[in-house]
């Protein structure tokens, strides 16, 4: 646990560059189904605040939670992993 308290880190594809300052990462989750006992694929896309730029279509990124920044932003960029 760090300084700033317990904060939700989740790995992603980045999918859209287009705004300013801001990317939209695809988080993948698997899920087993309570009645079938089959996993499902869950997919949830996040709006995310990047200031640098650095992150663009195509790349993995690790991102954390983090206050309101916008309506929709509450996430922002960590690092550019590949």
């Amino acid at each position: 646990m760090n300084e700033r308290g317990n904060r939700k880190e989740l790995l992603g594809i980045v999918t859209s560059d287009k705004m300013q300052n801001t990317i939209v990462v695809k988080v993948e989750s698997f899920q087993k189904h309570a009645d079938y006992k089959r996993t499902i694929r869950r997919v949830k896309k996040f709006k995310v605040h990047d200031e640098e730029k650095k992150a663009k279509v195509g790349d993995r990124v690790k991102i954390v939670e983090t206050r309101p920044i916008s309506k929709d932003k509450r996430w922002r960029l960590v690092e550019v992993l590949k």
